[in-house]
C-alpha cells in the first residue's frame, strides 16, 4: 500500500472524514458533524453501521423513527446557531423515504443536516433487490430521488473515488449561510462496503469558515437614505437575525433610530420582550400593535425574512398606498421581494453599517409615543388572557402559556411547531433571550417538538428544554422519548390534551366546514365524529415509554407540576387537559385559505362571502 494512502471501505472513509470537519465564525470553532443518528437495516448495517462501530470519535445515537432523527439534528443545529449539526443514516426503502419530511423542514428553515441513506446496488448483482423501485424507463432512479427537491445538495456515490469531491461539496453547502439546508449523499449498499486506497489528505482536519457577506456600500447608502425620509418605518425581524447572531446589532440600530420592531415566528426573540422598541409578533398571528403599525407603515425594513403568507397576511397587511420596502438578506431572492431596495449581505454586518450611516437620525417622538402606547395596550391584553384568576379551575390554552411563562427561567428553551399553540405562543409568549423561543413554523411540522427537544438539550445540556405538545402532535411522533430515556437526556414534555386537532378545527369552522373530522370522538348515530371523546390515556402512554409523568387538573396543580418537572433529573412529562370553552384570541390579520365557491351549507356560503370581501384587499407591491 502506498504510505500516503489508507485502505478503507467507502463507509469507513466517510465516517472518518466527517469526524475531522469543523466550523469557525468570529473565532468560535465547533465540530461540524457532532455525531450520527441511525436506524440500521440491510441497506446500511454492513456499511455505515460497521464504520460507526469502529470509529468512536463520531458518536452514534440510536433513533426510533427516521423522520424524528432529522428533527433532532435540526433542533440541535438551530440551538447551535447552524455551526454544528448531526448526520442521519438509514437503510434503503422506507427508512430512506421517511427522511423526506425532515429534509423538507430543514431546507425550508435553512438549517443544516446531513442525510446518509442507503441505496440500491451499483453493480446490480440481482435486479430488483429488496425495496428497489423499478422504473422501466429510468433504471438509475431509486426512492432516494424523492429527496432531490428537498435537498440543497444531492449526490449518489456510484464509485468510491466519487466520494472525495462530493463529501467536500457537501461540507461547503452545509456551512454556506445562503445555501444551507438538507444535504443528501445516497450510498449504494455495495459501494459502502467496497475498499479503496484513500489519500491521507482526505482525512486531514478541515475548518470551514462561515463567512459574513458584506453588502455593497451603495446599497447601504440607498437604504439609509430611504430610512431617513420615512415617517413611519417598521422593522420585520426574521430568522436571519438569529442565524447571523445579529440580536445585539439590531438592538443597537433601533436604539439609535427609534424604529419599532415586529417579529416573524423565526425571528421571535430578536429583541427582549420589554425592549421599548419591541412590538411583538406580526401578521396573521400578530399582535394588534405590530399589525396596526404595519398597516400604516410607509417603509418596511425586512431583516432576514422570507415574507411568508402568515407574515404579510396573504399580501393584505401593508395597506399604506405609499409603502416601500428595504430588505436585508444574504439570499438575493429574498432581498428583492416586495420590489424592495435590496441590501444583500449578512444581517449583523448590514445593521452595523446602517447604524453608522444613521448616527444622529431618530424617528419623530410622536411616532414613538404612538407605537409605545400600542405595545402597552397589547401587554394588557396578554396579562388578561394568560392570567389565572382562579387557581382551582381547569386552565385554558392561554393560561397554560401564562403558567409556563411564570415557571420557566430566562435561560430555559421552549419548543413547539404546529397546531393552535404556535399562534398563541407567537402572540403571547414573553421572550427573555434570543434562543428561548424555538418554534418551527417554516414547515409547521407536527411531530417536530419531542425530537427537537432532544437535539436542543444535546446542543445546550445546561439549559432546561420544554417541548409543548398537543395530543394530535403527540400521537404522530412520541418515539424519541425512548431515546431521551435511553441516553439520559433530560427534557420536559408538556402534553396538552384538547381531544383533537384544535387549530384545524378552528380553521374548519371559519371556512364553513363545521370542524368536520377534527375532533377525537366516537361517531354519533348519524356517522359523524360528534360522539363521546375517545378514552385515550396519553399520560399512561407516556409513562409506558419510561418517562416520569405528573398529572395536573387545575391551574395551581399545573404550576406545581411544571416546577417539579423542571427540578427533576430525568425525562419528565406534565399532562394537562385544557378547557376548550375558554376562547382564544381572534387573529389580528387575515390568512388566505380558499373557501368552496358553491355549497349546500349556509355556513360555507357565509364563509365564501367573507372570503370574497377579503380577497379584494390583496395587493402586489411593485
Amino acid at each position: 500500500m502506498n504510505p500516503r494512502t489508507r485502505r478503507l471501505t467507502v463507509a469507513q472513509a466517510l465516517v472518518r472524514f466527517l469526524a475531522r470537519q469543523h466550523t469557525e465564525r468570529d473565532g468560535e470553532r465547533a465540530r461540524l458533524i457532532a455525531g450520527c443518528w441511525g436506524i440500521f437495516g440491510h441497506g446500511n448495517v454492513a456499511g455505515i453501521g460497521q464504520a460507526l462501530l469502529e470509529t468512536p470519535e463520531l458518536p452514534y445515537l440510536q433513533g426510533r423513527n427516521e423522520q424524528a432523527m432529522v428533527h433532532a439534528a435540526v433542533g440541535y443545529a438551530r440551538q447551535r446557531g447552524r455551526l454544528s449539526t448531526y448526520a442521519c443514516t438509514t437503510s434503503i426503502g422506507p427508512g430512506a423515504t421517511n427522511l423526506v419530511t425532515g429534509a423538507a423542514l430543514a431546507t425550508i428553515n435553512r438549517l443544516p443536516v446531513l442525510l446518509l441513506p442507503g441505496d440500491v446496488f451499483a453493480t446490480r448483482p440481482a435486479d430488483p433487490v429488496l425495496q428497489q423501485l423499478e422504473l422501466p424507463h429510468a433504471r438509475d432512479v431509486s426512492v432516494n430521488d424523492a429527496l432531490r427537491p428537498v435537498s440543497r445538495y444531492f449526490d449518489r456515490i456510484w464509485r468510491p473515488e466519487a466520494l472525495i469531491p462530493s463529501a467536500l461539496e457537501a461540507m461547503r453547502v452545509l456551512t454556506d449561510p445562503v445555501q444551507t439546508g438538507a444535504v443528501t449523499l445516497a450510498l449504494p449498499q455495495d459501494v459502502q462496503a467496497e475498499a479503496y486506497d484513500w489519500p491521507e489528505e482526505f482525512f486531514a482536519e478541515r475548518t470551514w469558515r462561515v463567512h459574513r457577506p458584506q453588502a455593497d456600500p451603495r446599497s447601504l447608502d440607498e437604504a439609509a437614505d430611504r430610512i431617513r425620509t420615512a415617517r413611519r418605518p417598521l422593522i420585520i425581524a426574521g430568522g436571519g437575525v438569529h442565524h447571523s447572531g445579529a440580536e445585539q446589532a439590531l438592538g443597537a440600530f433601533v436604539a439609535v433610530t427609534g424604529i419599532p420592531v415586529s417579529e416573524t415566528q423565526a425571528g421571535r426573540g430578536s429583541l427582549r420582550f420589554d425592549d421599548p422598541r419591541e412590538l411583538g409578533s406580526i401578521g396573521h398571528t400578530g399582535t394588534s400593535a405590530s399589525d396596526d403599525m404595519a398597516r400604516q407603515a410607509d417603509l418596511v425594513i425586512g431583516v432576514g425574512t422570507r415574507y411568508t403568507d402568515f407574515t404579510t397576511a396573504s399580501r393584505t397587511l401593508f395597506a399604506n398606498p405609499e409603502v416601500r420596502f428595504v430588505n436585508v438578506n444574504v439570499e438575493a431572492a429574498d432581498a428583492h421581494k416586495q420590489a424592495a431596495t435590496p441590501v444583500i449581505g449578512d444581517a449583523r454586518a448590514v445593521l452595523t453599517g446602517l447604524a453608522e450611516r444613521l448616527a444622529g437620525h431618530h424617528v419623530d417622538p410622536a411616532y414613538v409615543r404612538e407605537y409605545r402606547a400600542a405595545a402597552e395596550k397589547w401587554a394588557d391584553v396578554v396579562d388578561r388572557v394568560t392570567g389565572c384568576a382562579d387557581g382551582a379551575e381547569r386552565p385554558g390554552q392561554a393560561e397554560v402559556i401564562g403558567v409556563l411563562d411564570e415557571v420557566l427561567a430566562d435561560e430555559d428553551v421552549l419548543i413547539n411547531a404546529a397546531g393552535s399553540l404556535p399562534g398563541d405562543l407567537h402572540k403571547l409568549w414573553r421572550v427573555k433571550q434570543p434562543s428561548q423561543y424555538h418554534v418551527e413554523y417554516g414547515f409547521s411540522c407536527m411531530g417536530y417538538e419531542i425530537p427537537a427537544a432532544v437535539g436542543a438539550r444535546l446542543a445546550d445540556p445546561d439549559r432546561e428544554v420544554f417541548a409543548l405538545v398537543g395530543d394530535g402532535t403527540y400521537l404522530m411522533s412520541p418515539t424519541e422519548l425512548v431515546t431521551a430515556v435511553q441516553e439520559g437526556i433530560k427534557i420536559n414534555l408538556v402534553l396538552v390534551q384538547n381531544h383533537g386537532y384544535a387549530s384545524i378545527g378552528g380553521l374548519s369552522e371559519s371556512v364553513g366546514a363545521e370542524r368536520f373530522g377534527t375532533a377525537y370522538r366516537f361517531r354519533d348515530e348519524h356517522g359523524r365524529f360528534t360522539g363521546e371523546p375517545l378514552p385515550l390515556d396519553l399520560a399512561a402512554n407516556v409513562r409506558s415509554l419510561g418517562v416520569d409523568v405528573l398529572r395536573a387538573e387545575t391551574v395551581d396543580e399545573l404550576r406545581e407540576a411544571l416546577r417539579a418537572s423542571r427540578a427533576a433529573d430525568r425525562p419528565t412529562a406534565v399532562y394537562v387537559e385544557t378547557s376548550p370553552e375558554k376562547a382564544q384570541l381572534p387573529p389580528e390579520a387575515w390568512w388566505d385559505v380558499p373557501v368552496a365557491e358553491v355549497s349546500a351549507l349556509e355556513s360555507t356560503r357565509a364563509a365564501r362571502a367573507e372570503y370574497q370581501r377579503r380577497v379584494q384587499e390583496r395587493r402586489h407591491h411593485l
